[in-house]
């Protein structure tokens, strides 16, 4: 068994080697990152279907589902866009040690406030590969330290991408050691939960039993979201030409990702406008359609089952239809049943629209357009290490600025409170 401690104690270490990294050293690193993967795409694919020939077993025994066999993936376009995200992040202006504000708190007296990496970020995921050259590149940018563990069923392409980065890495002069740092067990995982000491931040990337399991067995503070229920209202008021074209594109796009959407509700008095074709077009493109009693019964050639749960995340060509009354009634459904990913309205209502999103309580509201944009990379972050649906520093997809915190500087010149207690200074107002 690796021995997390060790690796824990030494990326704190390492953590505070970090902040003296300079921002052209770190944007050298990430360059000559990109070089290499490029470099060596052919071994990345190669190592890749070595797991995918693992996983199809697996697929078969019920071990994994088919979200997460398609998450395994990596093609040319997955490698490409992963390449690209490492050079858009070289791009982006460096997160640490910038004056987020400042002022006098008194004569001679200024306050700053400071942003600064979190510290060891453990990061556990599940099938995604290219999650490790993510996350390790904002990591890098922010001047953290990160702890990855990736699923077992991606266990060839994970080291192959993971040797690529350490080696670049180790051939910098300047660069820490033990900066990106990867465990392989579930045994591993059991003790990086226990490492509060070293760790600051835990993110989980994967099923709901993964991050609940993750919550409930570890004092170390965690960040990321356990379901993607994503909605989309379509509002009496909608433009009957984007509706079809929206809905198809967050449901079949890539149904695997948390950002797909998983059900939509529908005004009553649009309903006959739009569920004909939207029916026949999600059928066209394969999809299991379940609905409400009022929906099947209307278009019951269409549908496939009445819905039991509608907090349920599919994951696949899978989608719910409700019909509602009103844009109230759409935001209470939301909030009740929904997970505080993303959810969009369809409208061209402004004051509507404004009401949605305002009261609809999640990390990303859209109006009209694709719930499929709700990602670090579509943001122009680059990349991110994940989606937080959590009410902390960081909320919706997390890049550089959610890897980052702050501290206060406060400078004096001999300064006293007793000063200010007995009346003799006063703070400035």
């Amino acid at each position: 068994m690796t021995d997390v401690i060790s690796i824990a104690k030494n990326a704190k270490i390492a953590a505070s080697k970090m902040l003296q990294i300079s921002s052209k050293i770190k944007n050298l690193a990430l360059e000559k990152i990109a070089n290499e993967l490029e470099k060596n795409k052919n071994n990345i694919i190669n190592a890749n279907n070595i797991d995918l020939n693992n996983a199809v077993k697996l697929l078969d025994e019920g071990k994994i589902s088919q979200s997460s066999y398609n998450r395994l993936k990596l093609d040319e376009n997955k490698i490409r866009d992963m390449i690209q995200g490492i050079r858009d992040i070289v791009k982006l202006n460096d997160p640490v040690n910038n004056i987020l504000w400042q002022r006098d708190i008194a004569e001679g007296i200024t306050l700053k406030k400071i942003s600064c990496p979190i510290g060891v970020i453990g990061v556990i995921f599940e099938a995604r590969p290219d999650v490790i050259s993510q996350i390790s590149s904002l990591a890098i940018k922010s001047s953290n330290v990160v702890i990855l563990k990736g699923g077992s069923e991606a266990v060839n392409t994970n080291t192959e991408i993971f040797n690529i980065i350490k080696n670049t890495l180790s051939s910098i002069d300047s660069f820490p050691d033990n900066a990106v740092n990867i465990i392989f067990s579930r045994d591993d995982v059991k003790e990086m939960l226990c490492a509060d000491e070293y760790i600051n931040l835990i993110i989980p990337r994967g099923s709901n039993s993964l991050v609940k399991f993750i919550k409930e067995n570890t004092k170390i503070p965690v960040l990321g979201h356990a379901d993607g229920i994503c909605h989309i209202y379509i509002d009496k008021d909608a433009d009957k030409n984007k509706i079809t074209d929206i809905v198809i594109d967050a449901k079949c796009q890539y149904p695997s990702a948390c950002n797909a959407v998983e059900t939509i509700l529908i005004h009553t008095e649009i309903k006959d406008i739009v569920l004909p074709k939207l029916l026949e077009k999600l059928k066209a493109n394969n999809v299991k359609i379940n609905s409400d009693e009022i929906i099947k019964n209307s278009y019951f050639q269409y549908i496939d089952n009445i819905v039991e749960n509608w907090h349920k995340e599919y994951g696949d060509k899978i989608i719910s239809l409700k019909i509602v009354n009103s844009v109230d009634e759409a935001i209470e459904h939301i909030n009740t049943f929904g997970s505080g990913h993303t959810d969009c309205i369809i409208t061209e209502n402004n004051e509507i629209a404004e009401k949605f999103m305002m009261f609809v309580d999640s990390a990303g509201v859209y109006k009209n357009i694709s719930t499929r944009f709700a990602d670090g990379f579509r943001y122009g972050f680059g990349a991110e290490v994940g989606i937080s649906t959590n009410k902390t520093h960081a909320r919706g997809p997390v890049g550089l600025e959610g890897l980052t915190i702050y501290k206060y500087k406060l400078y004096g010149n001999g300064d006293i409170v007793s000063d200010f207690i007995s009346g003799k200074r006063k703070f400035n107002k």
